[in-house]
């Protein structure tokens, strides 16, 4: 069956970095794009990032343009999320996602945390 597994999360200053991943089983990975999407404390879960199923084609949510990468590796079924100059506002849960033949497929997610 399809997982999910997200890893990296943590506890980190403002101004600091982490990188999330995310090891996929269960499907073709290289056969589709994933997502990274974020759900703040008290809020609903938004879209950060997206990658093509060869990770030559990215989008990111204006919120983290500039400051967070997404990359994949397909020979390791495995999508990764640096997240750069963190804010406080970056706190959240952070998802996995992948859409196959339209349906949504989520990890359990990895919390982040931004605060001195």
């Amino acid at each position: 069956q399809v997982q999910l597994v997200e890893s990296g999360g943590g506890l980190v200053q403002p101004g600091g970095s982490l990188r999330l991943s995310c090891a996929a089983s269960g499907f073709t990975f290289s056969r589709y794009a994933m997502n990274w999407y974020r759900q703040p404390p008290g809020k609903e879960r938004d879209l950060v990032a997206v990658i093509s199923r060869a990770g030559g084609s990215t989008s990111y949510a204006d919120s983290v343009k500039g400051r967070f990468t997404i990359s994949r590796d397909n020979a390791k079924n495995t999508v990764y999320l640096q997240m750069n100059s963190l804010k406080p506002e970056d706190t959240a849960m952070y998802y996995c996602n992948a859409r196959l033949l339209g349906t949504d497929y989520w990890g359990k997610g990895t919390l982040v945390t931004v605060s001195s």
